[in-house]
């Protein structure tokens, strides 16, 4: 393994896989010869990007903070890389944007974006962010489900609020088609 502040280097199988990481997961693993990384793989059509992330958190957080309109990854590692995971939920849940603005690129606009997109997605009890009870499955189903409702034309806020009520309804079982094909249906 190869490691630098900003990305790893993780051999796995033989191959070697470069995966963006933030200060925090450098932090934990810069002196750990062998490491677990959470990742998420970011597919464009210029570039596949994978970024990995020490813990689940972390990487949940991630997920939460790139789902909001003009933070990319890049941007979500800076944030992530500039303020802890703790003061950064406290930040958005006690609506703190002169904190968010601290953090390079991040202006004022943008700010206000993720304080009003994930207040009340993200639930801070003081002593760490919490990740949603089904875990990872349930977030990235509900980010696909959003992302194809959002390309259909949908209005993202309204499609967000259905699809968080259809799965809390139906549960970790439900495919991302079934969540679509309930969320065009009439709530």
């Amino acid at each position: 393994m190869q490691i630098d502040p900003a990305f790893a280097i993780v051999d796995c199988g033989g191959i070697g896989y470069l995966a963006k990481i933030s200060l925090n997961t450098y932090t934990e693993i810069r002196k750990k010869s062998t490491v677990k990384l959470h990742t998420y793989l970011q597919v464009r059509e210029d570039a596949h990007t994978l970024y990995g992330f020490q813990d689940l958190k972390e990487k949940t957080l991630f997920e939460q903070l790139i789902s909001v309109s003009g933070v990319g990854g890049n941007t979500a590692l800076v944030i992530l890389s500039s303020i802890q995971m703790d003061d950064l939920c406290q930040a958005i849940q006690s609506e703190d944007v002169q904190s968010l603005k601290r953090v390079k690129g991040i202006g004022a606009k943008t700010a206000g974006r993720i304080i009003l997109d994930l207040k009340d997605k993200i639930k801070y009890d003081g002593l760490s962010p919490s990740v949603p009870e089904q875990g990872i499955a349930i977030g990235q189903k509900r980010l696909e489900a959003i992302s194809a409702l959002s390309n259909l034309g949908l209005p993202k806020s309204m499609m967000e609020k259905r699809v968080d009520q259809i799965l809390k309804k139906q549960g970790a079982e439900i495919s991302v088609a079934e969540v679509i094909k309930l969320a065009l249906k009439n709530p």
